[in-house]
């Protein structure tokens, strides 16, 4: 199994691009849909939610009402980070588990994380990263037109996240997404031939003897430069 990392900052298409993988065979994992699963009703962290922040954020059906805990969870920086504290370790857990699940497979496995640090590559034990790259000018266009994004609130967005520079610099392959789609299958063709590489590159190196205490991590990777 290799495991891959895929990110992007808002309104770089990297949704666009887990499809696309699936569509040419990979399994995902979405850190987003993971998110959700964890608060709701059983979830491990629907409970404690609940207990901290009040019946006031249960909608009328039993789920969490997204809105209504925002509205009391970035209320200030204290409270922001209880709301981390609940949810993050439940989301970290999950996403363990959904990888392991895959281990002994030959699956191209894709973890799409949209804040996904340097950390996760231990963590959630990812063997490469893929960046999806798109101009700031790209991104915002796509937030207002495709996404009905208000202005300034997608340029606030854009502005709290951390720089294209140091999300390109945690890479091992940067995807080019400042075309059209036709310029994005492309790409993601390009991309998914370079994963099935590294997937092999993996396996060989598994397989090899005299490679004890050698990181497939490092095998998967490879040494050379990858398009992007």
């Amino acid at each position: 199994m290799l495991a891959v990392g895929l990110t992007g900052g808002i309104g770089s298409g990297k949704s666009a691009v887990a499809d696309l993988l699936v569509a040419r065979g990979a399994v995902l994992i979405d850190a987003d849909q993971v998110a959700r699963d964890v608060v709701a009703p059983g979830g491990p962290a629907y409970q404690p939610l609940v207990d901290r922040f009040g019946p006031g954020i249960v909608a009328p059906d039993g789920t969490i009402d997204r809105k209504a805990l925002a509205a009391v969870a970035f209320a200030d920086e204290a409270t922001r980070q209880e709301l981390n504290a609940i949810t993050h370790p439940a989301i970290g857990i999950a996403m363990i588990a959904a990888r392991d699940a895959h281990e002994d497979s030959d699956d191209i496995v894709v973890l799409a994380i949209p804040l996904l640090t340097a950390a996760h590559r231990e963590t959630v034990k990812l063997d490469v990263v893929v960046v999806v790259d798109t101009p700031t000018d790209v991104a915002l266009e796509r937030l207002l037109g495709q996404r009905g994004f208000d202005r300034a609130d997608a340029e606030a967005r854009i502005r709290s996240q951390i720089s294209r520079e140091e999300r390109c610099r945690e890479a091992d392959y940067v995807l080019d997404n400042s075309g059209d789609r036709a310029a994005l299958e492309a790409e993601v063709d390009t991309l998914w031939d370079w994963l099935e590489e590294a997937a092999a590159r993996k396996r060989a190196h598994a397989g090899a003897a005299g490679h004890a205490g050698s990181d497939p991590a490092d095998a998967a990777a490879g040494t050379g430069t990858p398009p992007g």
